[in-house]
């Protein structure tokens, strides 16, 4: 009972060190800016950096962090997902056929996925998959390297 109370005291007091050196610390930020707008069938939704506009059988998905911003919108039974990570990231996703599909973006990244052609990673760091189109694109930054 003496050795549970013990470690439950010592616990709490690395626990409560801990929070006042984080809240002491000089360089803490501020919590990251995040967006989410789903999309369920028939559903519109918007909000700051992201829109999703879902037919009666689409299922889209956005999220923006940091000044990212994300479009998609989906229908005959497609889901498209955006994630934008960071300043000057943009995914723009459109599920038209069929399939899974995914764009990730980080700062100063553009990722497009129209559900025709293949995927296209530019500009910066960037992830795309498109189940649609059987393609996909990685972006290091530097290079664009197609996928499929």
């Amino acid at each position: 009972m003496i050795r549970i109370a013990r470690t439950t005291a010592g616990v709490l007091a690395a626990a409560g060190a801990a929070a006042i050196a984080f809240a002491a610390a000089p360089g803490a930020s501020a919590a990251p800016q995040v967006s989410v707008c789903p999309g369920l069938p028939g559903q519109y939704t918007s909000a700051e950096n992201c829109t999703v506009s879902s037919g009666p059988t689409g299922l889209t998905l956005a999220i923006t962090v940091d000044g990212g911003v994300a479009t998609v919108s989906g229908d005959n039974f497609s889901g498209p997902a955006a994630i934008a990570l960071g300043p000057g990231a943009v995914v723009n996703m459109t599920g038209q056929n069929p399939g899974l599909s995914i764009g990730i973006a980080g700062p100063g990244g553009t990722v497009e996925v129209n559900g025709v052609d293949p995927a296209s990673c530019t500009d910066g760091p960037g992830f795309a998959g498109d189940f649609q189109t059987w393609s996909g694109c990685l972006n290091d930054g530097m290079n664009e390297i197609p996928l499929g």
